[in-house]
């Protein structure tokens, strides 16, 4: 009806209130109130199966203990085998995968060498004084006497110590504890040109000292021979070092000077398949189908046909004596970016023998980083590269020797590149670098240097597995034509016959090849698989439920945090809020009380309290006419000390006036506030207000208000 009196009146409806939210309406940001609300509304809605037994179980105490520790159990079981499917992971495990393939292949580098490495008529005026004192050494220790190079009036030992460093010695060996001779005292270590004991209680040797002879030590060999070939090979050295370049001359590394016929594929080979280098050792060596080589050689068909075949020179007419000490050749087959190194992967050829050599290629692919020791070119290696080749771990050992040669010995070992800045070891210049040598090479064998540690393996590797077969060659009935033809055709002097000849084959045996290579053997999409089953067996449940039990976790935090900010707040926040929170309530809008409030329309007087503010409420007599709504909240709060004045009751209700004594000053005055007594009176009428203006929900507002 008022509304319809506001229409009459032209003032236009009444606006409408905001809607109010209900309490069923659900919040944006909502917690749990404690930690049993989270877990009965975890286990009552999560995927994981078992939890709910949990709840559901609730009332049997028996029940309840052994689901929870079965759930404990399995969840314990379910981490323990993750933590084992982790810990396999992180091992990074490899799987060999082995494939055979069939292609044409590349044929390898074919690398053979003389096993001489200078010609005697050539350098022969360099070693005459070392094979003469060789000569005088062996005459001595074996009586062994040559006219060839020892002179009509040989010197004596002292005159040959005298002039010679590092005479070659017998020293004898001490006794055994267990045998019932005497000890020998350390004076019997020296030299004596004849002693009387038995040859197996002496052994040969040279003495090393160091820069100042504060240490020296006897490097001993117990076969003569090997000490014979060492001592001359140490001297070699020296002399080596002090000749220079003594490459032979251009005329004399021609191929025709070493080898009588080369053939590949049943094509003769040319000047520009082979490439030349000498090796202080073994002489003129040859590389076929190297890195040099415009076309490199290939094999469609197996078969010792297909191959390289080599007829080689290996009479001995002019070989060093004392340091070459075998005959025929020297072969190894290699990579084309690999250097040659022939003491390590090179075998000899037998003179008089056709030795054919099948090849199968194999191929080794490892994983590096966290999987495996591996570098791929050998950049992350703390090792020069000396050889300036691919990168393989005997270049890197080799290199690693060098380098240590150098910081020690302060110079570089003749078999070995020569870095820059830096010159080759002779004893007249560095008097001591055999003893560093002998000492450095003990270190390096037993790995002190680090070299085998620095040295890692290649993550690639090419190699050829080799099987050789021996026949003799040439046969009784064909010497004779073949001889002829050599000498005819090479300039081959016939009265060596066989011995001065010998024949190579290399061929594949066949075209396929292994590739061995390595995978990971946990990889993630396997880990995810594993863990994703052990989730399943223990639990029964998929990804969502892992993101469950993490917003589980989050809103146990959530909630722990709220609990400890609330103590924290009631410990330092509480004290002293009486007058302060007064105020906070008194000052608080009439606006912001529940919508569910229903007070009565009153009448408040401007002037300050007094006496009179607290006169008796008069009731008038009830409007039945009047249907409008009950009046705003905003009627019944004012910032004056005025008291509630009943002006017109809730339509078809029966309500008892308020006292004068309960009416309550919303602002000023702690007495008012402080007065307990008034305060419960005011409380104990609001319920009777409440369900006058709103029923059910506004009791409900005001016992959470009086709570």
């Amino acid at each position: 009806m008022k509304g319809q009196q506001r229409e009459e009146q032209g003032l236009g409806p009444e606006p409408a209130a905001p809607p109010q939210p209900t309490e069923e309406e659900e919040a944006l940001i909502e917690f749990h109130r404690s930690y049993r609300d989270l877990f009965q509304f975890f286990c009552n809605n999560t995927t994981i199966h078992g939890a709910i037994r949990l709840v559901c179980s609730q009332h049997n105490r028996m029940k309840t203990a052994f689901w929870a520790v079965l759930w404990l159990c399995a969840f314990g079981m379910m981490y323990w085998q993750f933590g084992q499917l982790f810990g396999e992971y992180f091992s990074y495990p490899v799987s060999l995968n082995i494939n055979l393939n069939s292609d044409k292949l590349v044929f390898p580098a074919v690398t053979i060498c003389n096993l001489n490495p200078y010609r005697y008529t050539q350098i022969k005026e360099e070693l005459e004084e070392l094979d003469r004192i060789t000569e005088q050494t062996l005459y001595d220790l074996y009586k062994y006497n040559s006219s060839n190079t020892l002179g009509a009036q040989p010197r004596g030992r002292r005159d040959l110590r005298e002039t010679w460093p590092h005479p070659l010695e017998r020293l004898a060996v001490p006794a055994p504890p267990s045998r019932a001779r005497p000890a020998r005292s350390a004076a019997s270590i020296v030299r004596d040109n004849n002693p009387q004991v038995n040859w197996k209680d002496w052994k040969i040797g040279f003495q090393l000292c160091n820069q100042n002879k504060s240490d020296c030590f006897y490097q001993t060999y117990s076969s003569g021979v090997d000490a014979v070939r060492e001592w001359y090979r140490f001297h070699y050295i020296n002399i080596l070092s002090r000749l220079g370049d003594t490459s032979p001359s251009p005329g004399e590394d021609m191929l025709d000077n070493f080898i009588f016929a080369c053939r590949f594929n049943q094509a003769s080979c040319n000047q520009a398949n082979y490439s030349h280098f000498h090796h202080p050792m073994y002489g003129n060596c040859y590389t076929f189908n190297g890195k040099n080589n415009s076309n490199l050689w290939m094999s469609s068909m197996p078969g010792i046909k297909n191959g390289l075949s080599l007829t080689l020179r290996t009479e001995q007419n002019d070989f060093i004596p004392l340091l070459s000490t075998v005959t025929g050749a020297r072969v190894m087959v290699h990579g084309q970016d690999e250097p040659a190194f022939m003491d390590d992967g090179g075998f000899n050829l037998r003179p008089g023998v056709e030795t054919s050599i099948s090849m199968r290629k194999e191929a080794l692919d490892r994983l590096g980083g966290n999987y495996g020791d591996c570098t791929k070119n050998g950049s992350d290696v703390p090792v020069e590269n000396l050889y300036l080749s691919k990168y393989t771990q005997q270049v890197c050992i080799r290199s690693c020797f060098q380098e240590n040669m150098i910081k020690e010995c302060g110079c570089a070992y003749i078999f070995y590149p020569l870095p820059k800045n830096v010159e080759f070891c002779d004893y007249r210049k560095h008097n001591s670098w055999g003893y560093c040598y002998y000492k450095l090479q003990d270190a390096f064998s037993s790995d002190r240097l680090g070299c085998f540690t620095k040295c890692r393996k290649p993550c690639s590797v090419t190699g050829y597995k080799l099987s050789a077969g021996y026949s003799r060659w040439p046969s009784v009935t064909s010497q004779d034509w073949i001889f002829r033809m050599l000498s005819r055709q090479n300039n081959y002097t016939i009265s060596n016959k066989r011995n001065g000849v010998a024949k190579l084959n290399i061929f594949f045996k066949e075209l396929k090849y292994k590739t061995n290579s390595e995978s990971p053997s946990v990889t993630m999409v396997t880990l995810l698989s594993n863990l994703g089953s052990q989730w399943s067996l223990w639990f029964g449940s998929s990804v969502l439920s892992v993101v469950e039990m993490a917003e589980f976790v989050f809103d146990l935090l959530v909630i722990t945090f709220l609990m400890l900010l609330r103590r924290f707040r009631s410990r330092y926040w509480s004290p002293g809020r009486g007058g302060r929170g007064a105020q906070e309530v008194a000052s608080t809008p009439a606006s912001s009380l529940p919508s569910h409030f229903c007070p009565y329309s009153t009448s408040l007087s401007s002037p300050p309290p007094g006496p009179a503010t607290f006169s008796a409420l008069t009731a008038p007599p009830p409007a039945y006419a009047t249907l409008g709504p009950c009046p705003s909240p905003s009627s019944l709060v004012r910032t004056d000390y005025s008291a509630y004045t009943l002006e017109e009751p809730c339509v078809g209700r029966s309500v008892s006036p308020i006292h004068p004594r309960q009416a309550l000053p919303l602002v000023g005055g702690d007495q008012a506030w402080q007065d307990e007594r008034k305060f419960g009176d005011f409380l104990s009428e609001l319920p009777h207000c409440l369900w006058c203006g709103g029923g059910k929900q506004g009791g409900q507002g005001a016992t959470e208000i009086a709570q």
